[in-house]
């Protein structure tokens, strides 16, 4: 009787455990909650604002030239963090980001002059914020997920509304009663609560607990590391930027990042606090619109797994435009029914177009893209870097914002036309980089 030889026997993958609660929800529960922690830098810089020019005399410009670079980073840093979490893992990644994070928020106390601001808000916390982007949700949808993917990465994105409408309310009262540089502090110590239950919790790909991604029908090896991040994450630049689709989403996606957290997440408190509106009523409107932010993000991402997001981009951008071009006529000193019927209006339309973005550049990229939708992300933020910095510009020169709502109401009309004119294609293989 013949024996096999050890070497010739087959290699088994572990036996998948099976459970009645996958443990892809639990790990994207604990992805929600730290985007959440993340959030709450993200609703600071519109309150800094007034405050940082009353006791600097910084003008505007000045102070949108800090957010500007923190903008820009976030979305720079994006595309070389998913590589690296594929070099070093996500828990590593995302632990050492919220520590930046709370180092940048914390030593802004300290600050006397602007270069500081821009040192410790812009590089700083840019660099950290960029590493909690959502390319960081995007690389948790495509490892833990095979179904569900477009409502996950709509949870995800609503993460970050969730944050802000935890924190906005907290932070405006905090500037107010006590000052900026307790609501600085407070962003901190909320960034590094969140690094211990990243480091127990989180989980870099499901053969580390030894089950299938939720909805895979067999067991996923876990990957080596991928060597070369930056080599990597350049070359994959390289490959999507010679299809025009990779332009047309990054340039409906860069009047995004314009239209919302370059313009309305930075400008919208100062612009009401213009019209004699106080800043605590106008925070509340801005943390209402991440309300219903958390209910149009999760509906997109449920749209997505049904229907054509060419075509919900289209929409989604389409009606924000129109929505901004009314908006001067809104500002005011007091909430009234029309203001109302705009923030949740735009409210629902906030980040709606993250869910239908991403399975773009999951069909068209396929195992790069999130990467892909890294630069992509990259691309939001630089728009929202522009109009952070020109807005308050505007602001100082024309004495208003309503240059600045009307430009942008009409460039999320061309939004929706870049939308539409996509193309279908199979999904492009990117070539690896040893």
């Amino acid at each position: 009787m013949t024996q096999t030889s050890p070497a010739a026997a087959p290699v088994q993958a572990p036996p998948v455990r099976r459970r009645r609660f996958h443990r892809a929800w639990s790990v994207a529960a604990v992805t929600f909650v730290t985007i959440i922690g993340a959030a709450a830098f993200r609703s600071l810089p519109g309150l800094l604002i007034d405050p940082l020019h009353a006791d600097f005399g910084w003008s505007h410009g000045t102070i949108g030239a800090a957010v500007s670079i923190n903008l820009a980073l976030y979305g720079l840093t994006a595309p070389f963090a998913a590589a690296m979490m594929d070099r070093f893992g996500i828990r590593r990644v995302v632990a050492v980001a919220l520590t930046v994070i709370a180092a940048g928020s914390g030593l802004t106390v300290w600050m006397t002059a602007a270069w500081q601001l821009w040192l410790c808000w812009g590089l700083l916390v840019g660099l950290g914020s960029g590493s909690m982007a959502l390319a960081f949700a995007a690389t948790v949808t495509n490892r833990w997920f095979t179904e569900r993917r477009g409502l996950v990465s709509g949870i995800l994105t609503a993460a970050s509304a969730s944050g802000q409408l935890i924190f906005l309310p907290l932070l405006s009262w905090i500037v107010e009663r006590h000052g900026w540089r307790p609501a600085a502090v407070t962003v901190a110590l909320a960034a590094l609560a969140v690094v211990p239950f990243v480091w127990i919790l989180l989980r870099d790909h499901p053969a580390d607990v030894d089950t299938a991604p939720y909805g895979a029908s067999a067991f996923v090896p876990k990957p080596p590391p991928v060597t070369g991040a930056a080599r990597r994450t350049l070359n994959v630049l390289s490959t999507a930027a010679r299809t025009g689709t990779f332009w047309l989403l990054a340039g409906a996606f860069a009047i995004c990042g314009a239209s919302t957290n370059g313009l309305v997440q930075t400008h919208f408190v100062p612009a009401e606090h213009d019209h004699g509106m106080p800043v605590t009523t106008a925070a509340s409107l801005l943390a209402v619109i991440g309300v219903f932010d958390v209910a149009g993000t999760i509906a997109s991402g449920w749209f997505t797994d049904r229907f054509e997001p060419r075509r919900l981009l289209a929409v989604y951008y389409a009606l924000r435009g129109l929505s901004l071009l009314f908006l001067p006529m809104l500002l005011g000193p007091s909430i009234h029914v029309p203001m109302l019927f705009f923030i949740v209006f735009y409210g629902l339309d906030w980040v709606a177009t993250v869910p239908p973005t991403l399975a773009l550049c999951r069909e068209q990229f396929g195992e790069d893209s999130a990467i892909v939708f890294g630069w992509v992300l990259a691309a939001h933020q630089v728009g929202a870097a522009l109009v952070a910095y020109l807005g308050g510009l505007a602001r100082d020169v024309f004495g208003s914002y309503d240059m600045v709502w009307y430009t942008s109401g009409a460039l999320c009309a061309a939004a929706a036309l870049m939308s539409l004119v996509i193309r279908r294609a199979p999904a492009v293989r990117l070539p690896a980089v040893s």
